[in-house]
């Protein structure tokens, strides 16, 4: 009779091993999802529901750091080098800065009218991260005023170049003209007409 009783805990023990681990494995993936559903739900919200941003303080960069209109955090270093990956292999990037917040996301929600071209749509985290980067570093739209597609249409972009007396039409390849390190991604360095201007 002891026999009996040892065998049927055995086989109960072995029996409700495998459960048990597939229980565990099951209360571990959802909670892994929903620790990652939190963590990524702060940067993708916006670019999804085109929920009202407000746009981070971000400190300027200074005359001795070549690049962009603003210096980048490290935080935001990957969205950056997503978005040279993916966009400077075709046309010359411009710095999120010339355009605003709304016009980026058109951009990167609408890639089958991309300025006549059909783009490759993007998913997943590359995405989340090039837009955080993009939202950061643009400007939002005052107001009910239209959304620039093109750069010589943005408010932002004028601003940047008050004096300058802009081409028709105005192109990212027209930026070379007066950035000689465009390319690079650097918009601080100017022509010696340009530097020497009051």
């Amino acid at each position: 009779m002891a026999k009996r009783v040892r065998t049927k805990i055995r086989r109960r023990k072995r029996g409700q091993s495998p459960a048990t681990l597939l229980l565990l494995l099951l209360v571990w993936s959802i909670f892994l999802g929903w620790g990652l559903a939190i963590a990524l739900a702060a940067s993708a919200e916006p670019i999804m529901l085109g929920a009202t941003l407000k746009p981070e303080i971000v400190a300027q960069a200074t005359a001795a750091q070549p690049g962009t209109v603003d210096l980048v955090p490290a935080r935001y270093q990957l969205g950056k080098e997503l978005y040279l990956e993916n966009c400077a292999s075709c046309h010359l990037p411009l710095p999120p800065e010339v355009l605003p917040t709304e016009t980026w996301r058109q951009v990167l929600l609408e890639p089958q009218q991309h300025y006549g071209q059909k783009l490759e749509p993007m998913i997943g985290p590359a995405l989340v991260v090039m837009w955080d980067y993009l939202r950061t570093f643009s400007r939002p739209k005052i107001g009910e005023e239209p959304t620039p597609y093109r750069v010589s249409e943005s408010r932002y972009f004028r601003a940047l170049h008050p004096r300058v007396d802009l081409p028709r039409p105005t192109k990212p390849s027209s930026c070379v003209e007066c950035h000689p390190g465009a390319a690079q991604y650097d918009y601080r360095r100017l022509t010696p007409e340009w530097e020497s201007s009051p």
